[in-house]
């Protein structure tokens, strides 16, 4: 996988002493900084600023922050021990026998969780997918560091999503989501499943870059996620350093508002017909239902489709649409590079069934 601008964040926030998108970047120095010990301890990770916050073994009371941080929790193999989320999933989000897991588990909040409730929470450790953020840091009451610190909670990020708009240039490849999988890894001594989905990930990400290896970067559809969810009388633009513009970058296609700065940033409506994409993801936010999900998206193309801005531009004309879900596009997990691939396999369908 090519190294993108992100790498300059990741060493910011990966463990200390990791090469930026190492496979072996899952164990932290020792807290005198010298190496860890046999089973990985203690493991050093930085936040977003810099900060560190040192682990001498594994928490065994974690809160999440919302479904993204619980899944990855799930698929390394730590789920039992996490006694709360906010933003639970719905009902059929996660498959099988993962979707029975992540229904046992406490919901402290269907969104944000209240201060109170997180802090009361008898947590050790609270994974934050947002509070760095500009758009979700302001969302309800956040506790401070010195409040978490006098709880007994130590405050750990998901940098791909947290730390995104901080980062000195665009997100092009996954490097920020495994550095997630890797950390989180590494802090519940389960560096051994991260590594195994990592190298999955690498995988189905591997193979795209194999179907698609011929194709001109001037020659890759332009791509607009439409975030539906946001609103539709000002469209927010999905910009460069948010992780979605990796999995578009990674599917083959060009992110259409990819040189804005930032994560997101809203825009006009003649900005989008200017850059006249040639597909457009009907980005909507899971409902927990699959008749409310599939209503969320005839919802958003009929609006396209009657818009007077949006009604005559050939993607819309054309049906050129992708169903795919807001969180599996801009959250990170192990499922990313199933979007990817999901995205790849819809742009170019006859290079994939060659590949079969």
């Amino acid at each position: 996988m090519r190294p993108g601008k992100w790498c300059g964040l990741a060493m910011v926030v990966a463990l200390t002493a990791t090469a930026c998108g190492s496979a072996g970047g899952e164990r932290g120095t020792g807290a005198g900084g010298g190496p860890p010990g046999r089973d990985g301890f203690p493991v050093r990770v930085a936040d977003c600023k810099g900060a560190e916050t040192t682990f001498t073994a594994s928490p065994r009371k974690i809160v999440t922050s919302n479904a993204t941080a619980l899944e990855m929790l799930l698929r390394l193999g730590a789920g039992d021990r996490v006694i709360g989320t906010g933003f639970p999933p719905g009902k059929g989000t996660l498959p099988g026998d993962l979707g029975a897991r992540a229904a046992k588990v406490p919901v402290l909040g269907t969104a944000v969780i209240p201060k109170e409730k997180l802090l009361g929470s008898g947590a050790d450790l609270y994974i934050d997918t947002f509070a760095a953020m500009g758009a979700m840091g302001g969302a309800g009451d956040t506790p401070t560091e010195e409040e978490f610190a006098a709880a007994g909670i130590r405050h750990i990020y998901l940098a791909s999503t947290a730390c995104a708009s901080m980062a000195k240039g665009p997100q092009r490849d996954l490097s920020g989501v495994e550095g997630d999988l890797t950390r989180l890894g590494a802090v519940t001594g389960t560096a051994p499943r991260a590594r195994e989905l990592v190298a999955g990930m690498r995988a189905k990400v591997a193979a795209v870059h194999k179907a698609l290896a011929d194709v001109p970067d001037g020659k890759r559809p332009r791509y607009f996620f439409f975030d539906f969810d946001a609103g539709t009388k000002q469209p927010m633009a999905l910009c460069g350093k948010q992780v979605a513009n990796a999995v578009i970058t990674q599917a083959g296609a060009r992110n259409v508002f990819a040189d804005c700065d930032g994560d997101f940033k809203p825009v006009s409506w003649e900005d989008v017909v200017a850059k006249n994409p040639d597909w457009i993801q009907l980005g909507v936010r899971d409902r927990g239902d699959a008749a409310a999900n599939a209503k969320a998206y005839d919802q958003a193309a009929q609006f396209l489709k009657t818009f007077p801005a949006t009604k005559g531009l050939a993607a819309v004309r054309n049906g050129k649409f992708l169903r795919i879900g807001s969180e599996r596009t801009t959250l990170p997990g192990t499922r990313t590079a199933d979007t990817v691939e999901e995205i790849a396999h819809t742009l170019y369908p006859t290079r994939f069934k060659a590949a079969q």
